[in-house]
């Protein structure tokens, strides 16, 4: 089990970006790959980004491709997404999650959840 905590949400202007924290607390986090998901109001969870554990291997969803980056330190047991680019429809809470399975697009696969952070959008 490992305990999950988000930062770096905020207010950010059309085109800008924000660099989301995933501190991870607990045993073997660097066994576990790491995901990013969003969820906007009205609308269900949705898979964003990925990261195997041994960080080889990254996995994004189509409309974030290229703009945003997921990356992991095992030293210090964080996560990291970097958004640049930013359109007011990444609005959304941004959740951080662990899976001992491997890394995965389906929220199901993932065992451990953070509290959210919130990002929002403006034009």
């Amino acid at each position: 089990q490992v305990q999950l905590v988000e930062s770096g949400g905020g207010l950010v202007q059309a085109g800008g970006s924000l660099r989301l924290s995933c501190a991870a607390s607990g045993h073997f986090f660097s066994m576990y790959s790491m995901g990013w998901f969003r969820q906007a109001p009205g609308k269900e969870r949705e898979f964003a980004a990925a990261i195997h554990w041994s960080a080889d291997s990254t996995y994004y969803a189509d409309f974030v491709k290229g703009r945003f980056t997921i990356s992991r330190d095992n030293s210090k047991n964080m996560v990291y997404l970097q958004m640049n680019s930013l359109k007011p429809e990444d609005t959304a809470v941004y959740y951080c999650a662990a899976s001992y399975l491997g890394a995965a697009v389906a929220s199901r696969n993932y065992e451990n959840w953070g509290q959210g952070t919130q990002v929002t959008v403006f034009s």
